[in-house]
């Protein structure tokens, strides 16, 4: 059975006429996002710490010990974690561990490592990209899901969800899972109830139900909401709101109507959304390189085709390598003009693949490959012109991608002008590969290309000090000499005034004039006095910026 494509974009960039044309692909090019209605889950690992223990050596989930992860708190040290079985014998976060010692004999214990529970935690969030693009940390020891338009390419909402569930308890993870219409309200049955796929009409009656601990408040305003006798959230509901602000502040309000949908509460995706998006999912893991090669190159025929309809060029790609053991590799090229068609594009990414300094290996298998574009700009069609110098740019611009590719985007950089007067400050290097292209320089009719130069060819950075010959106040320097060496001025040219950039610039910044000198050998300099006579300035230096030859 041959493998279907997936494609989606964003909500605010598919068209009706998209939408129409999509449509027509035989069923094979499917659009995310297409539901209204918002689903959201939950997941919740109660035991990370501990799973991930038992990960790192197996032999850990084979013993009749208990499993708890202890840390130094207030002085002693307390329960962090426990695992499943340490849970149901009695023991509890924060109990004290000469209190768990005092029960049991026999402990199986290690210390807290927040630095690799993060790190799994991240891992286990890649790994969820599988299912929507929209994942986000949900801190401690959780992850949200936003499933909206993306259940139906999993058959449905129970089909998902126990794939979900398969999965994790196959790499040893236990998770707790709730999908119900909101954020806050999958968080709260997640950890708060026994969780499962929330039906919404039943979701107010569950919500209801659960503690007031749900809420995620202050303590002393959960303290004074049971010495009020209140104990579940559906108490707390059907209370004014005036009086419960009054009491116990805006927070408990904003957290309640958050909890049943009334204010909307986002969630903060950790990885930009791609524009474009296309994967296959394999029928068996692929394993055989030239097998991936041939796949990558099916998806990038499928992605430009959908760029092209948009007029849009891709600057950004990622290719992302689902392996069926759980990892993620993702792989990243940028460009420095909008690729419009499957052979550049494919070249840099054979090229990334073979630069990388830890190859990609299939190990047992991709199980889903995925081609995104990342950032796009309007692409323009370029008419060829009689000479070659639209080929001469294209070659140029082909070997800024692939210099790039090999060498790092840090290392090959493209000027770009800065709007400022301030000479060692008008051009800024930024990586070519990330430029916008429509930068350019803007000349002013002094700057003609058959005029003299006003800006040397050379800038000294920081400029370097010189000691000058002049007339007070504001003559050009008739000899000075730079680097032990005496230059007679024969012509100059002057003085041109910079003030500094009173918004940028310290107190003691002083204004500049500066003087284009040629001495007696032909050779042109650009120098400037910093200070005035005239302002009583402290003693003006003098100082060399540039040569123009």
């Amino acid at each position: 059975m041959h493998p279907a494509i997936r494609f989606s974009m964003p909500r605010s960039y598919v068209t009706d006429r998209e939408r129409q044309a999509i449509g027509s692909c035989n069923g094979k090019v499917m659009i995310m996002f297409s539901d209204r209605s918002s689903r959201f889950l939950a997941l919740w690992f109660p035991h990370l710490p501990t799973d991930r223990l038992k990960r790192e050596n197996p032999g850990r989930a084979h013993t009749d010990q208990h499993l708890i992860v202890v840390d130094k708190l207030a002085n002693a040290l307390r329960l962090t974690a426990v695992d499943e079985n340490a849970a149901k014998a009695g023991l509890y976060k924060g109990m004290a561990l000469t209190d768990a010692r005092a029960q049991f004999e026999k402990l199986d214990i290690a210390f807290a490592s927040p630095r690799k529970d993060a790190f799994l935690l991240e891992k286990l969030a890649d790994w969820c990209d599988r299912y929507t693009p929209l994942v986000a940390l949900d801190e401690p020891h959780g992850l949200l899901l936003d499933l909206t338009g993306c259940i139906h390419l999993f058959g449905n909402e129970s089909q998902l969800v126990q794939d979900i569930h398969k999965r994790l308890q196959c790499n040893g993870m236990i998770v707790r899972t709730a999908l119900a219409s909101n954020p806050a309200a999958a968080r709260a049955l997640a950890r708060h109830s026994p969780g499962g796929i929330i039906d919404r009409n039943d979701e107010t009656r569950r919500l209801y139900a659960l503690p007031l601990i749900s809420l995620d408040i202050e303590e002393n305003h959960l303290a004074g909401l049971k010495r009020a006798g209140l104990r579940s959230v559906g108490d707390i509901d059907v209370l004014p709101r005036a009086a419960l602000t009054a009491r116990f502040g805006a927070n408990l309000v904003s957290r309640l109507d958050a909890l049943f949908g009334r204010q909307d509460e986002p969630i903060t995706p950790r990885r930009i959304v791609p524009v474009c998006m296309v994967e296959r999912r394999m029928a068996e893991p692929l394993i055989a390189m030239e097998s991936v090669e041939h796949v990558l190159l099916s998806l990038s025929d499928e992605l430009f085709r959908r760029l092209q309809q948009r007029v849009e060029g891709a600057r950004e790609i990622e290719a992302s390598f689902f392996r069926a053991d759980g990892n993620v590799r993702r792989i990243s090229i940028q460009t420095g003009r909008p690729i419009t068609e499957t052979k550049p594009m494919f070249r840099l990414l054979k090229e990334r693949l073979s630069t990388l300094s830890d190859p990609l290996d299939a190990g047992y298998g991709f199980d889903i490959i995925r081609l995104a574009a990342v950032r796009v700009e309007q692409s323009q069609a370029i008419q060829k012109s009689l000479d070659d110098r639209v080929q001469e740019t294209e070659e140029i611009n082909t070997l800024v991608d692939r210099l790039s590719i090999r060498l790092g985007n840090s290392r090959v950089l493209r000027p770009l002008p800065v709007d400022t007067h301030i000479p060692e400050r008008a051009v800024s290097l930024e990586p070519a590969a990330s430029a916008r292209q429509d930068m350019a320089f803007e000349r002013t009719p002094e700057h003609n290309p058959g005029n003299p130069p006003e800006r040397p060819i050379r800038l000294f950075q920081p400029p370097e000090r010189i000691d000058a010959t002049f007339e007070v106040p504001d003559a050009a320097p008739a000899r000075f000499t730079w680097r032990r060496v005496q230059h007679i001025i024969t012509l100059a040219e002057g003085p041109e005034r910079i003030a500094p950039e009173w918004w940028r610039e310290h107190a003691g910044a002083l204004t500049r004039d500066y003087y284009r000198l040629e001495d007696n050998r032909g050779r042109r300099f650009w120098v400037f006095r910093e200070g005035l006579y005239e302002r009583g300035d402290p003693t003006p230096r003098w100082f060399l910026h540039g040569i123009f030859a």
